[in-house]
């Protein structure tokens, strides 16, 4: 195990000197899959806002809470149960329970059938709040992305069409402290990769979170300063680049005894293509090198399915 050391990239740059904030951010992404942001623009308090609703929610009966369970819906919207997700290709279950807010869409848009409506708890007040802080960080995700497309060679708009409408989450995510017995070999959150284009992590300062060094093949600690944000490549992104952006495993592990009677939130957005957008490998990420080993394209939403089962949510 050794100490984090991702060090931060300030988003200012992407003001002043934006080839060099894509540079750096493609470098941390090359060696890590992960980076870590600093001056990320998004007002603290309603990243704060968001976390009190998400703690007032996760606080309630589990009874009150399973109203909100969408059934058949993949965990997709509303409430997700503790115990209930698995990593892919775990035995054991996560330690986790987790509330998703997806994108609101206008009645008749041609992505309704897919995309399910957001319920709100009726127990709690200014819901919005959580809503406030999705299209903060989804107009935050489209500016880094916009830097993964100037570190790749492509024109920075590139995947602005790819992820207009997309099929986006934000994750409350609550993992309960842990002052008795855990399942045998069941941690927060077990190895594992993220299904979607980037995720964007917020509330990461709890210790657990621990990334793969793709060089040296060691679990590094993934402690960011406060006020820090959290951005790692997923399996969607991987794929479109061949490889060249790395969806790097990551676990969330069971705190230390003194921090066991405390539990640990974050608030992870997930930001996906649009459902009907299709991932085929950039012909700049194709070389004698690096083959395509992603010759057959296939659907944003499609792919999604075949993730979600594969974690047991479908």
């Amino acid at each position: 195990m050794t100490e984090q050391i991702i060090p931060p990239v300030s988003m200012t740059l992407d003001e002043t000197d934006p080839d060099v904030f894509a540079a750096e951010l493609g470098e941390e992404f090359r060696r890590f899959g992960f980076a870590v942001i600093s001056d990320h623009g998004i007002d603290q308090k309603v990243i704060d806002e968001a976390l009190d609703r998400a703690k007032a929610f996760f606080d309630l009966p589990v009874e009150t809470k399973l109203k909100y369970h969408v059934d058949g819906g993949a965990g997709q919207r509303g409430y997700t149960a503790f115990g209930r997700e698995a990593a892919k290709g775990a035995k054991q279950i996560d330690l986790k329970e987790f509330w998703h807010v997806g994108r609101d869409l206008p009645p008749g848009h041609p992505h309704a059938g897919t995309m399910r409506e957001n319920l709100s708890p009726e127990e709690i007040e200014d819901w919005h709040a959580v809503k406030r802080l999705y299209d903060a960080l989804d107009k935050l995700g489209i500016r880094l992305l916009r830097a993964v497309a100037r570190d790749l060679d492509l024109d920075e708009h590139f995947f602005d069409d790819s992820v207009k409408d997309g099929n986006s989450i934000l994750r409350l995510l609550h993992y309960p402290a842990q002052e008795s017995a855990v399942p045998e070999g069941s941690i927060r959150a077990a190895a594992h990769e993220d299904i979607n284009t980037i995720t964007l992590l917020l509330g990461a300062e709890e210790a657990g979170l621990q990334v793969i060094d793709r060089r040296s093949g060691d679990w590094i600690d993934i402690n960011p300063p406060p006020g820090c944000l959290v951005i790692n490549v997923g399996d969607m992104l991987q794929r479109i680049t061949n490889n060249v952006l790395p969806s790097t495993t990551h676990r969330v592990v069971n705190p230390s005894p003194e921090r066991q009677k405390y539990p640990r939130y974050s608030v992870p957005f997930f930001l996906h293509f649009r459902p009907d957008y299709e991932i085929k490998t950039l012909a700049s990420c194709v070389s004698e090198d690096n083959p395509d080993q992603y010759p057959e394209p296939i659907t944003a939403q499609e792919y999604l399915l075949q993730r979600l089962r594969e974690i047991r949510l479908l």
